[in-house]
């Protein structure tokens, strides 16, 4: 059997591979606060595990030679949306090697929108020549030069920090201010609103008072119409426009069976002690005609009264029902009739 060899395509993916990890240069995709997404290449050299809980941030796995800067470009990059370039910096024990950042805000494609990739470049120091080392013979020590530089950089990533966040200092102060505003607006329509519920509340407790006080002088003029009508001695009945029974005295019980459950039930449902079997007629023949009526009844235990059924008129003269009085007039009777058989 021959040896069947690897298709063109697998290759090609193969050499990608390898060429992209030999060739490219380290590095890091995070998100806006600094969350590492994605690593490619080897970025140990730049990038170490924090001690304690594992936290996977570029601000915090960044070595310290490089943090401030590569924080710096980064709150950079993703405020103005661009790409970001940081040359020359130095690494802690390497002297013939500088370090380039590129920290670019990605835009396209629409997947990674918002991500932030972080690319690590070293390159060599360039070797001085014979002449400019005498030259330099009595110069700074290059370790003591190497960290004044770093030290500079590190103050002048440290200023444009500073400046970035007296920045969004002043934004957060503007913001606050108009909050503030916003507040003591809404407090004063709080407070105007207050105001006007307790003047409200003011209005609603005088007309309450005079409400009750109405109330106890329609209390008191119940009583005394009860009071009245029950003085007089005359059963009084009154009804409603439908001739059912609204109200009564207690003198009616002598004559019609009542009690205070009896009230909203017919007339004509009413047993009485009357011989006046057109009771009902005559009370409805009053409502039609306005016309009052007045009969001079016996009753079954021989009793006489004088019925008088009336309109019943309120103050505006509505007529609302009738009312009906029984007089008792037994005595007259008597009289009337021992002077007839004088």
């Amino acid at each position: 059997m021959s040896r069947q060899t690897p298709t063109t395509p697998n290759v090609q993916v193969l050499a990608d591979q390898l060429l992209l990890q030999e060739f490219s240069p380290p590095a890091v995709m995070v998100n806006e606060i600094g969350d590492i997404l994605y690593v490619s290449g080897h970025t140990g050299r730049y990038l170490e595990p924090a001690a304690g809980k594992a936290n996977w941030n570029i601000h915090v796995m960044a070595r310290p030679a490089i943090r401030t800067q590569l924080a710096v470009a980064l709150r950079r990059a993703v405020k103005e949306r661009t790409s970001i370039d940081v040359h020359g910096l130095r690494m802690d024990g390497n002297a013939t090697h500088l370090l380039d950042l590129t920290v670019k805000a990605i835009e396209d494609p629409k997947a990674l929108e918002g991500v932030v990739m972080i690319i690590f470049r070293e390159v060599a120091v360039p070797l001085r020549n014979k002449s400019r080392r005498k030259a330099e013979a009595g110069a700074i020590d290059p370790i003591i030069g190497a960290e004044l530089l770093r030290s500079q950089e590190e103050l002048k990533a440290l200023r444009e920090a500073m400046r970035a966040s007296e920045e969004e200092r002043q934004v957060a102060i503007e913001e606050l201010q108009s909050t503030n505003e916003e507040l003591q607006s809404a407090n004063e329509e709080l407070t105007t609103s207050k105001e006007e519920a307790q003047s409200m509340n003011e209005e609603l407790q005088t007309i309450n008072a005079e409400l009750q006080s109405k109330l106890d002088d329609l209390a008191i003029a119940q009583s005394d119409m009860q009071n009245l009508l029950n003085s007089t001695d005359i059963a009084t009945l009154f009804l409603d426009k439908d001739l059912n029974v609204r109200r009564f005295t207690e003198q009616i019980k002598r004559i019609i069976n009542l009690r205070e459950a009896d009230i909203g039930r017919p007339l004509s449902d009413l047993t009485t002690t009357l011989n006046y079997a057109e009771l009902h007629a005559d009370a409805k023949d009053t409502l039609r005609t306005l016309a009052f009526s007045e009969k001079e009844i016996s009753t079954t235990d021989a009793h006489w009264f004088k019925v008088r059924i009336m309109p019943y008129r309120t103050v505006a003269n509505v007529i609302q029902g009738a009312v009906i009085t029984f007089v008792d007039i037994t005595a007259a009777k008597e009289l009337e009739s021992r002077l007839r058989k004088a």
